[in-house]
């Protein structure tokens, strides 16, 4: 998963061809952290079908509140410069994931 910070945001998923997952967590957020090694053996089984990346969102304020992330974790899939789908919080949960992540690939 490549890791992405308020620098190379644009260019790697607002500019990007095709579809762009995101992952949004921080450090303080429990929840992501629990969900982070079912979400990262996800990115390897559907690695070349879909760009997988993820945002500490703690470095990212701001970032993230322009993406309208308003809770964590939120997964989001990106195409042209829009996040065009999400799973947030409580429907954050490995099933759901992988049922965003099918529905584009």
């Amino acid at each position: 998963m490549l890791e992405l910070n308020k620098d190379n945001f644009e260019a790697e998923v607002l500019q990007a061809d095709g579809y762009v997952f995101v992952d949004f967590w921080s450090q303080g957020c429990e929840p992501c952290k629990a969900l982070m090694p079912d979400v990262h053996k996800l990115a390897e089984k559907y690695e070349g079908k879909m760009k997988f990346t993820s945002l500490d969102t703690t470095t990212a304020r701001r970032l993230a509140i322009k993406q309208r992330v308003l809770g964590l974790p939120t997964l989001a899939v990106y195409k042209g410069g829009e996040k065009i789908d999400e799973v947030t919080k409580e429907d954050a949960t490995v099933e759901n994931v992988e049922a965003l992540i099918k529905k584009y690939i």
